[in-house]
């Protein structure tokens, strides 16, 4: 696969698929971070003389413009951070931000004429959207085979990253997993069990594989009888493989899910009757922190608890800390974890903080990104 280091392209027009599909909040950008990670593959093509038209989509329009959604905040932004203009839509400059690609229905359809128009305006096209590379789009898949193509920077080092994971890591490979269901995360946990040393279970995930060993988990959210079975085989499978798939042992509780709810932390075969578990105790995050230490290598993907509910956070926010302190080579993806990193100030000691969610969870398991697939069979430089 090209990188957009070997591209000549002086004097020439590039496209840029970037991820800008960044959180908004009574329309202002909330976090920055897709924006500040789109800027050195831009930047780097602009100080080598290339003319720049970036685009991206952010949200879901459903396929016609809503204000709402307009990139507009984002092309001023990005003009804050570079320090120079940045034109919008039809507007002409050195540096250009298309509006929303969503607003054509033609985009998530991968309709080779919206292809087409995208391919005119450039001779030379860059994806630097991982976030999006399994989607099968016009920007991301369709105009790679009309232009000649290469990675961006921050594409290439999020291939990178999960290479080391899923191709050369080092041992012990300690994997942490969260999140709300088995089935979400079934797919990475049957990859990485072949993979990896342990894998540490947080979330509401948890309680599903505590219900599947019969244990009584309260008004824990959990799976019926197949998201249990699900997590009976995964069990099973890692024992045969010698991967340690490890369960809390202890939670956080609550009488209702609130942040002012009445809290204590039980063991997972005490829960009170009516109670719900939303984040890991002390002792799992004890338990978790000594295999993170150890560890050697350390993929994070999805938050132990309710961690967007203060009271639930700290299971989460010690993971993050735990990581933080680890020696291993760590890869943190997932808007939850990410996030996590970020609150408890750590994120700079990690070696890879991921822009994908879906994007890296496919990756994983294993599956084709249709985005990668086509910079590497894309057309002719």
């Amino acid at each position: 696969m090209r990188s957009v280091d070997h591209l000549d392209v002086a004097g020439r027009r590039v496209l840029v698929r970037a991820d800008l599909n960044v959180p908004l909040q009574d329309g202002r950008i909330a976090d920055d971070t897709r924006i500040r990670a789109a800027l050195p593959t831009i930047e780097l093509l602009l100080d080598r003389g290339a003319t720049v038209v970036a685009c991206s989509h952010l949200g879901r329009p459903k396929g016609q413009p809503d204000p709402v959604l307009s990139l507009r905040p984002v092309a001023d932004r990005m003009a804050e951070l570079l320090g120079r203009p940045v034109a919008f839509g039809d507007e002409q400059g050195d540096l250009r931000l298309l509006e929303n690609l969503r607003f054509d229905p033609r985009e998530e359809k991968n309709d080779p004429a919206m292809a087409a128009d995208l391919a005119g305006l450039a001779d030379l096209y860059v994806n630097d959207a991982f976030g999006a590379a399994h989607r099968a789009h016009a920007s991301t898949e369709g105009v790679a085979h009309l232009l000649p193509s290469a990675a961006g920077l921050l594409m290439a080092a999020e291939l990178d990253a999960f290479h080391l994971l899923l191709d050369a890591p080092e041992h012990p490979f300690v994997v942490v997993i969260g999140g709300v269901k088995v089935a979400d995360k079934i797919g990475v946990i049957d990859r990485l069990i072949h993979l990896a040393d342990t894998i540490l279970i947080g979330g509401a995930m948890a309680f599903t594989f505590l219900a599947a060993e019969g244990i009584d988990v309260g008004a824990s959210r959990h799976e019926d009888s197949d998201g249990q079975e699900t997590a009976r085989r995964a069990v099973a499978e890692a024992a045969e493989r010698g991967c340690e798939l490890l369960v809390p042992t202890d939670v956080v509780v609550a009488d209702r899910f609130a942040e002012g709810a009445a809290t204590r932390v039980v063991a997972v075969d005490a829960i009170p009757a009516g109670w719900m578990g939303l984040d890991i105790g002390p002792e799992t995050v004890a338990r978790y922190s000594e295999h993170l230490a150890a560890a050697r290598t350390i993929f994070w993907n999805g938050p132990m608890g309710v961690f967007e509910m203060a009271p639930f956070a700290a299971g989460t926010l010690a993971v993050a800390r735990a990581v933080a302190a680890s020696e291993a080579a760590s890869v943190v993806g997932g808007g939850d974890s990410v996030a996590a990193v970020n609150v408890a100030g750590v994120a700079d000691q990690i070696t890879h903080v991921s822009t994908g969610g879906g994007a890296a969870l496919e990756l994983v398991e294993g599956k084709v990104l249709p985005g990668v697939a086509a910079l590497e069979s894309g057309a002719p430089a």
